[in-house]
């Protein structure tokens, strides 16, 4: 394909012939109004010079008879311009004026009429046009009064030629501008054509280019960037997971060969059969654990549950999971308290909310556990009824109130706020955004039961909400908020 017929394909250069048609025939409309207006009003003046001379005329006849209307169209006759006179007799023979000849049968009709004529003095000269007026005067004589009409067509001429020119002109610019606009536009489309085949071939990392100018091929090309990153992030995550996965199942999966392996081969009672049958369900509902979470993570961000989104308060959510995990805490000595009183309503997935709330719930009971220390501990085994009574202990252990687990909910402007606080060590700033991707565990995190991908769901489970999951400093601990928009209430 030539460059002239991309350039004549190009959408910009046929929008540029379209508006040219447009603006032409506008143009010409525009002229021929104007013309033929002009036309129209110079008929106008001359039909009143016309008449004004006819009424003078007519009245020095009846006044002053023949010989007076003859002797005054003798004399306006003789003088130079375009006016035009004839008196005649009757029968139709000419008695004074400066027309030599007409066109057959006009001198009998009276009126307005438009014909062609001969001077007196150029009677073998070229045909002129005139617009004239006969007038019927009392004993059968006929005045005739007109002008040539070679000013107004000469006008009209000069009209019609500037209209033709103009148009051309116009067509002469337009074109040049639809090429010149449309060179500019494919230059432009070729570059982001070039960029998109580097990119299709592999380079996820490339952007189109943005001019600048802020138009619509920069807002299509900007468009467009943000989906590619979006693309660039979302295989970038499919490779830390399918990575992740690989690296951390095969651990659990190496476990349940090598436990089956080990059962098979050394044999023994029923009683260790049924216990290694027993780890092997313990490990085998961890990786069933596991996948849930992974599928429930890529289900959100597919955007599917969107379609059971319902209004309903998420103080009510944050009670009945606090109410759910309170036995936990205390198993763990604990102390949850839910502080949820006033109504937040949501427009959300409900299951999928309560899943994030209660994996937050989950983790702060999990970590803060840590720093709750038995008081069994502080006393010595060989201690006895005699031992003597130990000092308060130092300050690194922590009293219990220090490890609470709060959960609130509440509104905040236009969003609803649902916080999860716990007093446990917390995460540093430098950690907090990497923590939020899948399979991401700490190193205070080893030692504790899971798969990392808690609070990667939990953020997950906001995006798809239209909200946010932070985390910041509870000092000490880690408070965790997930923001969503506040819904009208049902």
């Amino acid at each position: 394909m030539t460059a002239l017929v991309k350039l004549l394909q190009t959408t910009a250069f046929r929008l540029t012939l379209v508006y040219l048609l447009v603006v032409a025939l506008f143009a010409a409309f525009l002229l021929a109004y104007f013309a033929l207006n002009t036309r129209r009003l110079m008929n106008e003046q001359i039909a009143r010079t016309v008449d004004s001379e006819i009424t003078e005329l007519t009245g020095q006849y009846e006044s002053a008879g023949l010989r007076r209307l003859v002797y005054i169209v003798e004399s306006r006759a003789n003088q130079p311009g375009s006016s035009l006179y004839l008196v005649t007799t009757p029968n139709g023979a000419g008695v004074a004026g400066n027309v030599a000849s007409l066109e057959p049968g006009i001198i009998e009709r009276s009126g307005w009429v438009e014909t062609t004529y001969r001077r007196l003095e150029e009677p073998d000269a070229d045909e002129h046009t005139a617009l004239v007026r006969v007038t019927a005067l009392p004993g059968g004589f006929r005045l005739l009064v007109g002008r040539d009409l070679a000013e107004r067509e000469h006008l009209f001429r000069i009209v019609a030629t500037a209209g033709r020119w103009s148009v051309a002109i116009v067509v002469v610019l337009g074109i040049a501008g639809g090429v010149f606009v449309s060179r500019r536009v494919l230059r432009r489309i070729d570059a982001m054509t070039d960029k998109a085949r580097v990119i299709m071939a592999g380079d996820l990392g490339g952007r189109l280019p943005v001019g600048g100018s802020g138009d619509e091929l920069d807002r299509l090309a900007s468009s467009l960037n943000t989906m590619l990153e979006r693309i660039e992030t979302l295989l970038r995550g499919l490779k830390e997971v399918t990575d992740n996965v690989a690296h951390d199942l095969k651990t659990p999966l190496t476990r349940l060969r090598n436990r089956s392996e080990a059962a098979l081969r050394h044999g023994g009672s029923e009683a260790d059969y049924r216990q290694a049958l027993e780890a092997t369900l313990e490990e085998s509902d961890g990786l069933i654990r596991t996948f849930d979470a992974l599928l429930m993570i890529a289900r959100a961000e597919s955007g599917e549950p969107r379609a059971d989104m319902t209004v309903f308060d998420a103080a009510e959510i944050a009670r009945d999971v606090g109410e759910l995990y309170e036995p936990l805490a205390e198993e763990k000595g604990l102390a949850l308290r839910v502080e949820a009183a006033q109504p937040a309503p949501i427009k959300a997935n409900r299951e999928l909310i309560g899943q994030a709330l209660a994996n937050l719930i989950d983790n702060a009971i999990k970590y803060a556990a840590e720093t709750v220390v038995p008081a069994a501990s502080l006393i010595p085994a060989e201690a006895g009824a005699g031992a003597p009574v130990l000092p308060d202990p130092p300050p690194m252990f922590p009293a219990r109130p220090s490890a609470d687990v709060v959960m609130t909910a509440a509104t905040v402007g236009d969003r609803v706020e649902i916080a999860v606080a716990d007093r446990g060590p917390g995460i540093a700033a430098a950690d907090r955004s990497r923590v939020l991707d899948r399979f991401v565990r700490l190193e205070q995190s080893r030692s504790q039961p899971g798969s990392g991908l808690g609070l990667s769901l939990a953020s997950a489970i906001a995006r798809l909400h239209g909200g946010e999951l932070r985390l910041e400093d509870n000092a000490p601990g880690l408070r965790v908020i997930l923001s969503l928009p506040r819904a009208a209430p049902a």
